[in-house]
């Protein structure tokens, strides 16, 4: 490995840094000083190397035998929020909740943020969204380090962001997002999100160890990621229609408050909620004929 200022740590265990608390250890875990410490990093590191940017693990599966090769974890150090008039600008390892409420302090309506579990750099990769509005109607401009160690500032179009996805690579580690933010009152846009924390407490298991939701809604988005109503389907309907609220696996279940919730209800090993989605997906091609695709990213390789 080469020599770092940050923190690099062999065979480190990667379940209790996932909210489902499965999964087992990566080769190297690196813990970058700075930006500059990163940069040096990857373009040092031998090019065979696989590299796999985490965030707070809040939408991801690491399977039971670990991940080979070098995961990377930003700490407080990009973790930083800066308003500056319409732009907030937001390290990647600041949480979108933190982000959306220092953003309404100061009078700037990123409130979409508020719900959306995990941090900047995760919701920037997979155009993360809720009540009808995503991260592709604001984001500016996107700061990544690139497996060659190369700092880049890029615009957001040429991340051709869409439905929880980007053409980012996935060994590029986002370091820092720049947004537009309209005005808005402070006291309104505080409102605003108490609404929809409780909403959201209302219709999913918040208080149980999930990863959000585990499917796509199989069709009618529009390119920026936005729902298109008229023709939209669900996919929460789709698996309680084909009978599986509440199905379970070993430790894992599929959350009978919202079936589209996969939850470590106690115990769960990765492979029990990865074959519980499995015989989930099965199911709704079975009953509807329409092949739900994976959310929740899946990393590493299988218990030997």
């Amino acid at each position: 490995m080469p020599q770092v200022r940050g923190r690099l740590t062999p065979a480190r265990p990667l379940g209790d840094l996932t909210w489902l608390r499965v999964g087992g250890p990566a080769d190297w875990l690196f813990q970058p000083a700075d930006e500059a410490d990163l940069a040096t990093f990857l373009g040092a590191l031998d090019s065979s190397i696989p590299v796999l940017p985490m965030g707070v693990g809040s939408n991801l599966i690491v399977r039971d035998g670990g991940w080979r090769g070098v995961v990377i974890r930003l700490g407080r150090a990009f973790a930083g929020i800066r308003v500056e008039g319409e732009r907030v600008v937001a390290g990647a390892a600041a949480l979108d909740s933190r982000v959306a409420m220092q953003a309404a302090a100061a009078g700037r309506d990123l409130t979409f943020l508020r719900t959306i579990p995990g941090a900047i750099g995760g919701a920037v990769r997979m155009n993360a969204g809720c009540y009808g509005r995503y991260v592709a109607d604001a984001l500016v401009s996107v700061r990544v380090v690139t497996r060659d160690g190369d700092v880049l500032t890029l615009p957001a179009s040429n991340l051709h962001l869409a439905y929880r996805q980007s053409d980012l690579p996935p060994d590029t580690v986002v370091v820092e997002a720049e947004f537009r933010a309209e005005a808005g009152a402070p006291e309104a846009l505080k409102r605003r999100m108490e609404e929809q924390l409780a909403q959201r407490d209302a219709t999913q298991p918040t208080r149980e160890r999930s990863a959000g939701s585990t499917f796509r809604n199989p069709a009618g988005h529009s390119s920026t990621g936005g729902p298109d109503d008229s023709h939209e389907l669900k996919a929460w309907r789709l698996i309680d229609t084909a009978g599986m609220r509440g199905a379970r696996e070993g430790g894992a279940e599929m959350s009978a408050k919202h079936p589209n919730f996969l939850v470590n209800a106690g115990g769960a090993t990765a492979a029990d909620l990865e074959t519980l989605g499995e015989r989930v997906r099965e199911r709704v091609a079975q009953t509807h004929g329409i092949t739900l695709e994976w959310e929740i990213m899946r990393v590493g390789e299988p218990a030997p």
